[in-house]
């Protein structure tokens, strides 16, 4: 299917936008396969979207870059990727529900099981098309989420083994907690052990995976035969981890932040000493100030949180956020920057003239973690393809 590409052009009309870099996400991703070897696959997720980035447009940039895999949640991502002429193998990260079967036969999913009724639906459906559909079990070791236990394995690996129209392609679990080393050695001997059932049961896939992008990062004995990068291929990682003594650890590879969340100023307001500015008066001027407003707020992902203790850039300067962050506004001190003007642009996201306010800042301060910080990114906010 040869899907019409989706417009890249720089020129936007709204205020506030969004620019997401697709050399850095090349760049990204490059540096990940680099990192663990020609010899292990990269399972790119662009899952949520890809973050906030943007699925279709990513996964096309890393599609011509050579990604094999990219990781989805449900049928409906998948399916958007492949209308926007993705032919990448798609991994279906939760699973399927029931009546999703006969859709992801048809449009070659590759879905994770770890029930036995997963089992039974999809041999169905491929049994309905004639077909022999690759499947990944998923085991659970830790994460008390989703997956198999090992105490499961047994029969599900039985129900597997018997299967006429099912291949089991791949293995994999999740860690909980990559930056607790002790946690992190426990689920994957447990993993190498369900491994051996496995075995036993004459299952030897071909794809194990586990490693997410902390471990990737940070613990080569996890990445097995396929990886599962996440927000590295955004730019960011988690905090370091802890142990790095541990045989195995690695340095990680340099990562480029992909996004850049821009507005502009559009009004300028003179303020007297004592002022109050914004909702509930939260900030009142000490001495006369130059207020500027911007057209953005929580409706469009900047978070409340970020009231009186946010910052932005505008003019290669600092400037704080004074008073509440509203749902379309937000108000920010320029006192320090006399030359701003209305129409300047700010930098909410981003690097200028060499300070940066990245998503780590912004999550530090709301006590959450990049992912949320960009996945909350509206819909709302245009976002700008820039490169090739």
């Amino acid at each position: 299917m040869n899907a019409p590409r989706l417009d890249r052009s720089p020129a936007v009309s709204s205020p506030t936008w969004a620019e997401v870099s697709l050399d850095a996400l090349r760049q990204n991703f490059r540096a990940v396969q680099r990192h663990v070897g020609e010899n292990v696959s990269v399972c790119a997720v662009v899952k949520a979207d890809a973050y906030g980035h943007g699925a279709a447009p990513c996964a096309q940039a890393l599609e011509s870059e050579g990604a094999p895999w990219f990781g989805i949640t449900g049928t409906e991502e998948a399916m958007a990727l492949r209308r926007a002429g993705i032919t990448a193998r798609l991994l279906l990260m939760t699973g399927i529900w029931k009546g999703e079967e006969d859709e992801v036969v048809a449009n070659r999913l590759t879905p994770v099981v770890w029930e036995p009724w997963h089992v039974e639906r999809l041999e169905k459906a491929a049994q309905r098309r004639k077909t022999l559909l690759p499947v990944h079990l998923k085991i659970d070791t830790g994460m008390t989420r989703l997956g198999a236990s090992k105490e499961a394995l047994p029969n599900l690996c039985e129900t597997i083994a018997s299967s006429q129209h099912l291949r089991l392609e791949g293995v994999s679990t999740h860690f909980a907690s990559v930056r607790d080393p002790e946690k992190t050695r426990k689920q994957a001997a447990l993993f190498e052990e369900c491994l051996v059932v496995l075995h036993a049961s004459g299952l030897w896939p071909a794809l194990v995976h586990m490693a997410n992008s902390a471990a990737i990062l940070a613990r080569s004995e996890t990445w097995k035969t396929m990886v599962r990068p996440g927000i590295a291929l955004y730019g960011y990682s988690r905090t370091p981890v802890t142990g790095s003594t541990q045989p195995g650890d690695v340095t990680p590879p340099p990562l480029r932040p992909v996004l850049s969340w821009k507005t502009r100023v559009i009004a300028l307001k003179e303020v007297a000493a004592g002022q109050a500015v914004g909702y509930g008066e939260t900030f009142v001027t000490q001495e006369r100030s130059r207020i500027a407003v911007l057209p953005v707020g929580y409706a469009d992902g900047f978070h409340r949180l970020l009231s009186n203790r946010g910052r932005v850039i505008v003019r290669g300067e600092y400037a704080p956020v004074a008073g509440r962050v509203s749902m379309d506004l937000t108000t920010v001190d320029v006192s320090q920057i006399p030359a701003v003007e209305v129409g300047d642009e700010v930098t909410l996201i981003g690097e200028s003239n060499g300070k940066t306010v990245d998503a780590r800042e912004h999550a530090r301060i709301c006590e959450t973690i990049p992912y949320e910080i960009l996945c909350s990114i509206s819909k709302r906010v245009p976002r700008i393809y820039v490169g090739t």
